[in-house]
């Protein structure tokens, strides 16, 4: 079993956005949602303008609108997200969030026509069973609460990311939908606070530390996301950020959270769900 450069690239940054839960989860105790996802999109975009200064000023209004399209995706759904957070705990916002997994290929089904090869329902079917099992029996016991219905929500704007970068992979500058997309996201994140009532928060070292280091890690996932999926498609990009949970409870039991077998049990799944699409490309290869 060998994966591709692509392929390995995206499990790297999964582990990266997997282990941003914990920063989040701490960020949420000293700011509001909307005010970190501002400040955290907006601190990826300007790294993300000085690695890529020399290719902006050849920017086209395609490069704009495609990072626009990508970026208002990412505020709507790491802002809602976020939102969902406050209020529910980690173990109901992974299985809602989880939603996401069989929706890409049924998605991209349905407004491309492009129906994804069998074999990538089957893994992302694994995938969602594995994330059911990482969420705990407290997943199945939830009510539609605002935090609920927040995050459900957001698995549409994250579904419709991933699909995107896809259409626009290729077509566009890497470097310039990278920043447009992170500044976007950022931006609409600090217009969203007046909207909301929303504060600005007292000054504290935790949500500066926290949104500083998000912003990196934002700015390496978005770019590496824009690069991989290229070459990935949307359907086996999704079973691979399937993995987001395990990272993520790997994270939180180095931070001293207990795993419970049913979680390791799932993290199994969602490795097999990744195997089984392997599976499938290594089948056409070989034809």
């Amino acid at each position: 079993m060998r994966f591709r450069p692509q392929e390995a690239a995206l499990i790297a940054i999964t582990a990266v956005w997997g282990s941003t839960f914990l920063l989040v989860h701490w960020a949420m105790q000293h700011s509001g949602p909307w005010f970190f996802v501002g400040v955290r999109f907006l601190i990826a975009g300007l790294i993300s303008v000085v690695i890529f200064r020399r290719v902006l000023r050849g920017i086209r209004w395609r490069d704009v609108g495609a990072g626009v399209a990508i970026g208002v995706m990412i505020y709507l759904g790491y802002g809602l997200q976020t939102v969902g957070l406050q209020t529910i705990d980690s173990s109901t916002s992974a299985f809602i969030t989880a939603m996401y997994v069989p929706l890409v290929p049924l998605a991209q089904w349905a407004v491309f026509r492009k129906r994804p090869p069998a074999m990538a329902f089957i893994g992302a079917g694994l995938a969602f069973l594995g994330l059911l099992l990482i969420a705990g029996p407290d997943a199945f016991t939830f009510s539609l609460g605002t935090g609920e219905i927040a995050t459900m929500i957001s698995t549409l704007p994250i579904a419709a990311e991933i699909i995107l970068i896809s259409v626009f992979a290729g077509k566009i500058d890497l470097g310039r939908i990278t920043v447009v997309q992170l500044l976007t996201a950022g931006a609409l994140g600090l217009l969203t606070m007046p909207v909301v009532g929303e504060g600005i928060p007292e000054f504290s070292w935790i949500w500066v530390g926290c949104a500083v280091g998000l912003g990196a890690a934002s700015c390496l996932i978005q770019l590496t996301m824009n690069w991989a999926q290229k070459s990935v498609s949307p359907t086996r990009a999704t079973i691979i950020y399937a993995g987001e949970p395990v990272w993520a409870g790997v994270i939180g039991r180095i931070a001293g959270e207990r795993l419970p077998v049913t979680a390791l049990v799932g993290g199994a799944l969602v490795v097999l769900g990744i195997l089984v699409s392997e599976l499938k490309l290594i089948r056409r290869r070989r034809e």
